[in-house]
């Protein structure tokens, strides 16, 4: 473990389009103590190409491919074991971050002592414009409340390597984002929310989240078969998110 280095854990499959601008995002951190570990899920496009010409300028991105296409939870598992920092920040390989992410994020957790903590964000579409919706955080976040509507956007979580360790990634094929916290929230009582938004998420037409229908059959999986929740609880997380989805847009 390496003292102040942030590991950027980037799993990535077929994002040949939005790869360099993530990672020109990365580049662009006024906190320059970083690595990114870029685990490619055996992708079919020129991702690879893309990142090699990064490599070349900067030995501080990694890449390391899969043997066998193995979804997104694999990927991002893999790229947590071969990171060496003392933090880990999340970015997926479509999304941007603001600048002074890093530097901003890292002062509010050394401020106030927290190990793991998650920012604001801003929805853009594939064109990298704006779709002028902020989603905000909730100031601290515990087990019970993630399970309600899981207020925390991927590529804005950051947490203490040295205080939490290292985690498993739940192996589903959705929501396993959400796996993963919930998996952290059973270690650090809670994610505190920054209410910066210092993170830009991309909507994707065709991303694996899209569908929402199938994405209820991977929350009575996360429920039921990672949580063990029992069938009545279950069943009303599953019904809260329907109602969510159904009243506002996210």
């Amino acid at each position: 473990m390496i003292d102040g280095l942030v590991s950027v854990i980037m799993p990535t499959y077929n994002c040949a389009k939005f790869i360099a601008e993530t990672l020109d995002s990365i580049k662009a951190q006024t906190y320059e103590n970083w690595e990114v570990v870029i685990v490619d899920d055996c992708s079919k496009d020129n991702t690879k190409e893309i990142v090699d010409a990064y490599i070349a300028a900067d030995p501080r991105i990694k890449y390391h491919c899969l043997e066998v296409n193995s979804g997104a939870a694999v990927a991002r598992t893999k790229a947590m074991e071969l990171a060496e920092g003392e933090y880990m920040a999340f970015c997926d390989s479509d999304d941007l971050w603001m600048p002074d992410k890093l530097e901003r994020q890292l002062a509010f957790m050394k401020e106030n002592g927290y190990a793991f903590t998650c920012t604001a964000y801003e929805q853009i579409n594939e064109e990298t414009q704006p779709l002028n919706r902020v989603i905000k955080t909730v100031k601290k976040t515990n087990y019970n409340r993630l399970l309600l509507d899981c207020p925390v956007g991927n590529s804005s979580v950051m947490y203490s390597v040295k205080q939490m360790g290292k985690f498993e990634v739940p192996n589903i094929r959705k929501r396993n984002d959400d796996a993963l916290w919930l998996q952290m929230l059973k270690k650090e009582k809670y994610i505190y929310g920054m209410p910066d938004v210092l993170m830009r998420y991309r909507i994707r037409s065709n991303s694996i989240s899209s569908n929402k229908l199938s994405v209820i059959k991977y929350h009575w999986i996360l429920y039921r078969e990672i949580e063990h929740l029992n069938v009545f609880r279950s069943a009303f997380h599953i019904c809260w998110w329907c109602f969510l989805k159904v009243f506002r847009i996210k």
